[in-house]
């Protein structure tokens, strides 16, 4: 507000001053100052605006379920699951190929650790098709894994490691705990608590290297000579780890985080 210096009136600041407040000579020179605020005002808007339209794009790229931001969603070129009948499949994300094929029921597993699934023996419950959220046990302890929708926001950070290399020296294959033929050179890993299938993206929080894998078995669990590979998040193949740069070392710190998969 203003106090017009003729008719000592108080006004909002507005162009109809000028018509109101005829009496006075000066109030051009008034209005200048006034009109340069305005001017540069509707300037700043112009950024504020723009930045509004920037953050709304960018929220698209993201779900909300209850409140809870998921991850950016990957477009998958193929059909991502085996099904009935089927015993072998090649889809890709983004710039990572994945192939799957349908283990023979005889092929030993590579966790011979699990001694049941959905309260059936493993093999059994593979050949029902019972694995996918079903609760399992290893040497005596019962594990429950996540509901697909619960996993659908999941993320964590920890230690990660790798296994399978043994399987390079053995005849015959090895099969993981959904069923599918294991390939230590494929981008795949287990996890406790996932459901099988499903993806993630693992991220090596030392080097900042990152990938999408399948995860398809059950690990890591603690071994008679370490207690402590049970405490580690997630098991990769020898292909994801020598992708996230820590073959050598053997564990690294990361960061496990579910994807969103859209058809193509």
């Amino acid at each position: 507000m203003i106090r017009c210096p003729s008719c000592f009136h108080t006004k909002f600041v507005a162009v109809s001053l000028y018509f109101r407040c005829k009496k006075s000579k000066i109030i051009s020179l008034l209005l200048l100052p006034i009109m340069l605020t305005l001017a540069s005002c509707s300037v700043i808007e112009i950024p504020i605006n723009a930045i509004k339209a920037t953050f709304s794009v960018i929220k698209t790229g993201y779900r909300v379920a209850k409140k809870t931001v998921r991850g950016t969603i990957w477009v998958v070129r193929g059909t991502y699951e085996l099904t009935k009948g089927a015993t072998k499949l090649v889809y890709h994300i983004g710039k990572y190929t994945f192939e799957v094929v349908q283990a023979p029921l005889e092929y030993p597993l590579i966790r011979d650790d699990i001694q049941t699934i959905d309260g059936l023996p493993v093999k059994e419950a593979i050949r029902l098709g019972r694995v996918k959220a079903a609760p399992y046990t290893v040497k005596g302890q019962h594990y429950v894994p996540m509901s697909l929708a619960s996993a659908q926001t999941y993320e964590e950070t920890g230690l990660a490691s790798w296994y399978g290399e043994e399987t390079r020296r053995l005849p015959g294959g090895h099969m993981t705990a959904n069923g599918e033929l294991f390939n230590p050179s494929m981008l795949t890993a287990a996890h406790k608590y996932l459901p099988l299938p499903i993806h993630v993206q693992v991220t090596n929080l030392e080097n900042g290297k990152s990938i999408i894998v399948r995860v398809n078995d059950r690990g890591p669990f603690p071994s008679d000579h370490n207690s402590d590979s049970g405490k580690r998040i997630i098991d990769l193949s020898r292909g994801a780890a020598e992708q996230l740069g820590f073959v050598e070392q053997g564990v690294a710190r990361v960061h496990v985080e579910a994807i969103q998969l859209e058809e193509a």
